[in-house]
């Protein structure tokens, strides 16, 4: 098993914190949290300022923000945007595909108490999505 986190990690530019922009749908985002946060809202300028926020923990946070209008679907899509996202991060950046196609068969878990749904939610209970799908590429790509 490999754990990761944060992104001092060993593995972690596989966070969606990690800086590694990525260029999807006509614009520059300079993390795939960034992109993924902004998704959640079909008001184009929502969209930007997450793009545009300081940090990633700061564009997370905006994506949480309920006084946005969460699109009707996101539920159904959430898991497809972040495919996207991923693709396009290790598509883009070399290094980081070398590093995924590194951890031959182990099992990548994001380990984290603060997310039981991307995450494991730090006793393994969790869905652990973000590490399954990060699998899934790595699988696709071998």
């Amino acid at each position: 098993m490999i754990p990761f986190h944060s992104v001092t990690d060993n593995h972690g530019g596989s966070s969606n914190f990690a800086p590694y922009p990525i260029k999807l749908r006509g614009k520059t985002w300079p993390t795939t949290e960034r992109f993924f946060q902004a998704q959640k809202f079909e008001s184009a300028s929502n969209q930007e300022e997450i793009r545009k926020a300081n940090s990633p923990m700061l564009a997370a946070r905006m994506g949480r923000d309920r006084k946005r209008k969460l699109r009707r679907d996101w539920e159904s899509v959430k898991v497809a945007v972040m495919r996207e996202a991923l693709q396009a991060k290790f598509s883009q950046h070399e290094d980081l595909a070398r590093l995924l196609q590194a951890t031959g068969d182990a099992k990548l878990v994001e380990h984290t108490e603060n997310d039981d749904y991307w995450g494991d939610g730090g006793d393994g209970s969790g869905s652990n999505m973000l590490g399954r799908l990060l699998m899934e590429l790595r699988e696709a790509a071998r």
